[in-house]
């Protein structure tokens, strides 16, 4: 048996022995993967719940519901606003634990509400490599993570998903879009819908990946290394400037070292 069968065997044996799960469902790959293996394997005693928040754009929104009809498992949306937190809008080092530690209460409220046992999210092996706050509002809530407890990385994740067909086994993340947004740089409504607008206009003309980085009244665009050029041309550089213009930024830059995930950690000591 080759390892990410292996692996896979045991993710199916894990989701099984927990009895009952709510699923913490994005709609992503990571989460799609969890969701499907839970249904799978589960039935009706496995749930998968979409945090609606100011703090994601409408489409993942609206994606996350196609997917989970497409998977079949039972699908519950819950609106939370943490735009009313003012530790969380003042945009702590921290504030990822602050938003996870909420969205999770909120998830744990809809498991207990539905009789189900045990709240289970997509973070994956790869994540303990990176600064992830979050991590720790989970292990605080004792939420389980099946994929990491199988061992399986992005990579593999991606591989089962295309193996098993799921639309998201190509999806590029989607973190929330304070992650754009500087540590102790207020966050506000209109800053999220700033960037929401910008990145969506962006994979309109074929950026995928992309973020739209803010720094006050700036601008910071990162986009894949070998897309650089292209956003570079005259015609589009041009049609981006005069849209994020319009949209409230004053200055418009593009990063020359392209798209990487958390390049905003990069000032945080190590």
């Amino acid at each position: 048996m080759k390892p990410i069968d292996r692996k896979l065997a045991k993710l199916r044996t894990t989701i099984r022995s927990l009895g009952s799960v709510a699923v913490a469902f994005s709609g992503g790959a990571d989460s799609t993967l969890v969701a499907k293996m839970a249904h799978d394997e589960l039935g009706e005693d496995a749930i998968a719940v979409t945090i609606d928040s100011p703090l994601f754009p409408s489409r993942e929104l609206a994606d996350a519901g196609t997917v989970a009809r497409r998977i079949g498992i039972r699908h519950i949306v819950v609106r939370v606003d943490p735009l009313g937190d003012k530790e969380f809008v003042n945009n702590p080092a921290d504030r990822c634990y602050l938003c996870k530690l909420d969205d999770l209460r909120h998830i744990r409220k809809v498991a207990d509400e539905h009789g189900m046992k045990e709240v289970v999210d997509g973070s994956n092996a790869d994540d303990k490599d990176d600064y992830r706050p979050g991590l720790k509002a989970k292990e605080e809530l004792g939420v389980r993570s099946p994929l990491a407890e199988s061992g399986l990385g992005k990579k593999e994740v991606r591989a089962i998903s295309r193996a098993l067909k799921l639309p998201t086994a190509h999806k590029s993340s989607s973190p929330c879009l304070a992650s754009r947004i500087p540590y102790g740089e207020r966050i506000t409504a209109e800053k999220l819908r700033m960037i929401e607008e910008a990145e969506e206009f962006l994979k309109a003309k074929g950026f995928d990946g992309v973020r739209v980085r803010v720094h006050g009244n700036l601008a910071r665009i990162e986009v894949a290394p070998q897309d650089i050029a292209m956003l570079s041309s005259p015609g589009t550089r041009t049609s981006v400037t005069k849209k994020l213009r319009s949209l409230g930024f004053t200055y418009i830059s593009l990063d020359l070292e392209g798209y990487r995930t958390g390049s905003l950690n990069e000032v945080l000591p190590r």
